[in-house]
């Protein structure tokens, strides 16, 4: 483990900081017996195309991806009644935050240490999630992909916190519930925490993370 103390805090925003399923979880009665299985298929879907479409060298926005994931998971599920499709999108704006998110960025706060937001999601997406959050004043910078039209995990993403806070990935501690984005993080050098809420198996065992935690909660208090 480096000496060097970190510096920066950056979270991953779909899965970490926000609940992907509170969406359906907002109208899990409408949509039925099936609700968690087209949940469950929009998000794989959702991440899929961000895969695909980089190996290809081509982009389209985060939310593009989501309203074409949302609709291939209607098909997929056709006992969902594609009625609920702008309930859903319009939650998926303003997703729940887990309930240890806010605290955990106001316990580095006080550490004096800085934190930010990187995510495949679209500005205007984060935006909405941050605000309806009240996560607004806890985050020193919201980075997106969408600058470079490229999604995690290419090398080129993580490197937007390097460049934004003038440091050396060492000197970031890199937090995700999604274990081939902490992949990404630890081959860039970045400090990463996988956060298993679900307990599941590892990956990836060339690009350990550096530490793994069942939720949010105590990441302000690890020391390294």
């Amino acid at each position: 483990m480096s000496d060097v103390k970190p510096h920066v805090y950056v979270f991953d925003a779909y899965g970490t900081l926000f609940d992907v399923h509170a969406a359906i979880a907002r109208h899990r009665a409408a949509a039925g017996p099936d609700a968690d299985r087209l949940s469950e298929i929009w998000r794989l879907k959702q991440l899929e195309y961000s895969w695909t479409l980089t190996l290809a060298g081509r982009y389209l926005d985060f939310w593009t991806l989501t309203e074409r994931a949302l609709d291939y998971a209607f098909a997929r599920v056709p006992s969902v009644d594609r009625a609920l499709r702008p309930k859903l999108l319009e939650a998926y704006l303003t997703l729940d935050a887990y309930p240890d998110a806010r605290a955990a960025l106001i316990a580095l706060k006080a550490r004096g240490l800085s934190t930010a937001i990187l995510s495949n999601g679209s500005p205007r997406m984060l935006g909405a999630a941050v605000e309806a959050s009240g996560m607004t004043g806890l985050l020193d910078a919201v980075l997106s992909v969408d600058a470079l039209h490229a999604y995690k995990p290419r090398p080129e993403i993580y490197a937007l916190v390097t460049d934004r806070f003038g440091i050396s990935p060492d000197h970031v501690v890199f937090v995700s519930s999604n274990r081939w984005d902490v992949m990404g993080a630890a081959a860039f050098g970045f400090r990463p925490l996988w956060v298993n809420r679900t307990r599941m198996p590892d990956e990836y065992a060339e690009q350990p993370p550096l530490r793994v935690v069942p939720d949010l909660s105590i990441v302000a208090s690890l020391s390294f």
